[in-house]
């Protein structure tokens, strides 16, 4: 697996709830890449929980979308918004049972629409959320103008 770097950390203004290591309240989430995949580990905090010691199906949701953003930033060398996102609850998610695992790939695209698959596992492996994220993505350049983004190589540590 490879490492994800934040390029977005020293940006002034930049405070995302997804991936802000500074957001106080935020999600704080961090990405690597695995093959085709992008993945993250994440653990819940209590004040995420929707239901006593379950993890709001809107967090949930959150953490699928950021996931897909990422994705959209590596894999696709771009940036973009989410257009449109199909999420299934399939089992609870608790906030006090250890770290859940978060996966996600590129299904296909579709002119600018990505359709990107994603997935919530608890602790133990078992897939408890899955969504089909549909982002609008951006001409490279417009994504640099307007989106502050980078550029693929600002994610990577030349060293690793």
């Amino acid at each position: 697996m490879s490492k994800i770097r934040n390029p977005f950390v020293k940006r002034e203004g930049y405070n995302c709830f997804g991936c802000s290591p500074d957001n106080k309240q935020g999600l704080r989430l961090n990405f690597e890449i695995d093959g085709d995949f992008v993945v993250a580990r994440w653990q819940p905090e209590p004040h995420f929980q929707g239901w006593n010691n379950t993890l709001h199906g809107g967090i949930q949701a959150t953490l699928l979308d950021e996931l897909a953003s990422w994705l959209v930033f590596v894999k696709l060398n771009t940036s973009g918004v989410t257009s449109r996102m199909e999420v299934k609850l399939r089992k609870p998610v608790t906030t006090n049972q250890g770290t859940l695992f978060l996966k996600g790939k590129l299904r296909e695209m579709k002119r600018n629409i990505a359709v990107i698959d994603t997935w919530l596992y608890n602790s133990e492996m078992e897939m408890c959320t899955e969504a089909v994220m549909y982002y609008f993505t951006f001409p490279q350049e417009i994504a640099k103008e307007k989106f502050w983004y980078p550029g693929k190589d600002a994610f990577f540590d030349p060293r690793d």
